[in-house]
C-alpha cells in the first residue's frame, strides 16, 4: 500500500483528487493482480452476503446454540414500527439491523467480518439502512466497503482489529471508525472530514474491554454491535457538520494500541473478568458448561 496511515491516505487522495475508495481499488488490484473490475465484484460479492445477513436477522430465528440471545433485532423493529422511538427511527432502524446481522453470526448463520466476526453487524446494518433512506444503488455502497476497509487496513497495521489483542476497543471501536469514515463519503464528505470521524469514533471507545459471558461471541457482544451503528451515524454526522477530532485521528490509533497492551489479560476475550465474571456471567457459564457435559 502507498499509505501507512490515516495522513497519508488522505495526502494521496487531495494529491490524485480521488476519494479513499477510489484509492482503495487501486491499490487492491495492484497488488492483487487482479483489475478493477475484478476487485470491485469481489466486494459486491461480499456487499450482498450483508445484505442477506441483515433479511436473515429480521424474519428468520436466530436463536443461537446456547439459547442466550436471539430475536432482539425483530422486537426493536417490531418495536419501531409500533410507536414514536426516543432515538428516532433512523438510529432505530441501523441498531436494529446491526444486531440482526450480530445475531445471524451467533446462530451460525453467515456473514461478513467486518473487521471481525465479533463486530459483524455495525458496518451492514448502518449500510443497509442508510441504502434504504437514500435510495442509494448497491455501487455507491460497494464504494463505501472500499473506504472502510481502507480505514481498517490503517488501523490493523498501526493497532488492533482482535479482541484478544486489544480488548474490545479493537474490534467494535475498528468497525464504529470505520462505519463513521465511510459514511462521511457515501454523503459526500472530504477525506479529511472522513478521517476526523474516525478520530471521533474511535476516542468514544478506548479502553472498552472484550468480556465475553460464556466465552461466546454473545453477550454483550450482541448489543454493542447495536449500540455501534448508531455511534457510527453520529461521529460521521459531527464530522460532515465541520467537528473536528482534535487529537489526529492517527494519534487516537497511536493511543488505542497504548491502551489494549496495558489491558489485563481478563479483559481481553479470555471471559475471566469483566461482566463475564459477574455472579450472572458465572452462573451463565456454569449453566453452559453443565450442559454441555450432559449432552
Amino acid at each position: 500500500m502507498r499509505f501507512r496511515n490515516l495522513k497519508e491516505l488522505t495526502e494521496l487522495c487531495q494529491a490524485e483528487s480521488k476519494t479513499i475508495s477510489q484509492i482503495m481499488i487501486d491499490e487492491q488490484a495492484a497488488e492483487s493482480g487482479m483489475t478493477q473490475e475484478e476487485v470491485f465484484a469481489q466486494m459486491a460479492d461480499y456487499y450482498q452476503i450483508m445484505k442477506e445477513a441483515v433479511n436473515k436477522g429480521l424474519t428468520e430465528s436466530t436463536i443461537s446454540r446456547s439459547g442466550l440471545t436471539g430475536g432482539d433485532a425483530q422486537r426493536v423493529l417490531a418495536y419501531m414500527n409500533s410507536t414514536e422511538t426516543s432515538s428516532g427511527d433512523v438510529a432505530c432502524r441501523a441498531m436494529a439491523y446491526a444486531l440482526g446481522v450480530s445475531e445471524v453470526n451467533a446462530s451460525m448463520g453467515r456473514i461478513i467480518a467486518t473487521p471481525t466476526a465479533g463486530s459483524c453487524g455495525i458496518i451492514p446494518g448502518m449500510f443497509v439502512s442508510a441504502q434504504e433512506r437514500f435510495g442509494w444503488d448497491d455501487d455507491h455502497l460497494v464504494h463505501g466497503l472500499f473506504t472502510a476497509g481502507a480505514i481498517g487496513y490503517v488501523i490493523a497495521n498501526n493497532s488492533f482489529i482482535s479482541g484478544a489483542e486489544g480488548g474490545c476497543q479493537a474490534e467494535i471501536g475498528s468497525a464504529i471508525g470505520m462505519a463513521a469514515g465511510a459514511m462521511v463519503e457515501l454523503r459526500g464528505g472530504s477525506a479529511d472530514q472522513s478521517m476526523h470521524a474516525v478520530g471521533l469514533a474511535l476516542k468514544n471507545t478506548l479502553g472498552l474491554i472484550c468480556d465475553p459471558v460464556g466465552g461466546l461471541v454473545e453477550i454483550p457482544c450482541i448489543v454493542r454491535n447495536g449500540f455501534g451503528a448508531v455511534n457510527a451515524l453520529a461521529a460521521a454526522d459531527m464530522a460532515l457538520a465541520g467537528v473536528r477530532s482534535v487529537i489526529p485521528s492517527d494519534e487516537v490509533i497511536d493511543v488505542m494500541l497504548e491502551v489494549g497492551t496495558a489491558m489485563p489479560s481478563k479483559h481481553r476475550e479470555t471471559a475471566q473478568g469483566g461482566l463475564a465474571q459477574t455472579p450472572t456471567g458465572r452462573k451463565i457459564m456454569y449453566e453452559l458448561r453443565h450442559k454441555h457435559t450432559k449432552s
